[in-house]
């Protein structure tokens, strides 16, 4: 178990445990507590908050009891395939903050010693070899947050603002029946795209995402996209002005496409929504929004999608087979020829 910072700074790492059904992420955390492993009671404060992922949703319930706050990322309920506005800027203001833990275990997997399989016989050391690890990433690597106090404080200002509002493009939509109006829809080439969809840089994108792994993942998302067995639609409607409609494969789940939908003006992107289950926050975009917008903006004017590499080149398909001919259906199949 590790307990880190928003700095990345690692103040404690508990463990090993089971890895079994009894040591999810909640018991542990419990046991933790319960049992005030290296005195964390005296150092765990009132106002602090523990940011945790959905696998501490057990222990939710054990923490509000001891006054200990806490936040995580909302779930769907029973039924439920997407999340309200409210629930997804709630979810990004958590996993904004939470980005840093996934970091830090990535951070400690560079270690070589830690990226193998241990023997068993390494399991009396393992725990000691672990917080060596730590404490050496401690005095020596950089913090991960490399952002200065101010700008910090003016992006969770500008999330914070943006979490209290709703979605109108989600609205407009659903109030339009836009997601219903099939034939009113036309596909456009892709290359081609929008004339008036607004030129962007990179820096113009992360302002619009609020962070950087939508950049970073709409490169390769785009290049799979647009490739032969992808789904990448641009669709307008003479209709409606300064809106476009795009159908885009799930990053997950092959079989699944989502709609959305982006209003802009020549100068700057006005709205989005998205029918994937984050799609409708406003703090920021969802991966597919922010790939359509990364390569209408930006990517189509650079040339930028064609640097990506199609690994896919260089392996075999067992889904393409090819028609075999039956010689004997040939015009020249006689035999006495």
């Amino acid at each position: 178990m590790v307990i880190v910072t928003t700095t990345g700074y690692i103040v404690s790492i508990l463990g090993p445990y089971h890895a079994d059904s009894k040591n999810n992420d909640a018991s542990i955390l419990k046991h933790n507590i319960k049992t005030n492993m290296e005195n964390m009671k005296d150092w765990l404060q009132t106002d602090d908050l523990l940011v945790v992922d959905r696998g501490f949703r057990d222990s939710l319930e054990f923490l509000s009891e001891l006054g200990i706050k806490y936040q995580m990322p909302t779930f769907l309920q029973k039924g439920q395939k997407q999340h309200t506005t409210e629930e997804a800027n709630a979810s990004r203001l958590v996993t904004k903050i939470r980005w840093i833990v996934e970091s830090v275990n990535g951070r400690l997997k560079q270690w070589r010693y830690l990226q193998n399989v241990m023997p068993n016989t390494q399991i009396p050391a393992i725990g000691d070899y672990v917080r060596l690890v730590a404490a050496l990433c401690n005095r020596y690597r950089t913090p991960l947050n490399t952002g200065t106090t101010e700008g910090d404080q003016l992006v969770a200002a500008k999330m914070k603002v943006l979490a209290s509002k709703g979605n109108a493009l989600q609205q407009r939509v659903q109030e339009e029946n836009l997601d219903t109006r099939k034939h009113s829809w036309k596909s456009i080439d892709v290359a081609d795209a929008v004339d008036q969809f607004p030129s962007m840089s990179e820096e113009d994108i992360r302002n619009l995402t609020i962070g950087v792994y939508q950049v970073k993942l709409a490169r390769s998302y785009t290049s799979e996209h647009l490739s032969e067995d992808g789904d990448y639609t641009i669709m307008v409607n003479d209709e409606v002005n300064g809106m476009l409609r795009a159908r885009i494969q799930s990053r997950h789940t092959s079989a699944k496409k989502y709609l959305l939908w982006i209003e802009y003006s020549p100068a700057v992107v006005l709205g989005w929504f998205c029918q994937c289950k984050t799609g409708a926050r406003v703090v920021g975009t969802c991966a597919h929004v922010s790939a359509v917008v990364w390569y209408l903006g930006y990517a189509r004017h650079v040339g930028s999608v064609r640097g990506v590499k199609d690994w896919s080149a260089f392996l075999e398909d067992a889904a393409k087979v090819p028609e075999l001919v039956d010689g004997s259906d040939s015009d020249n199949s006689d035999p006495e020829e």
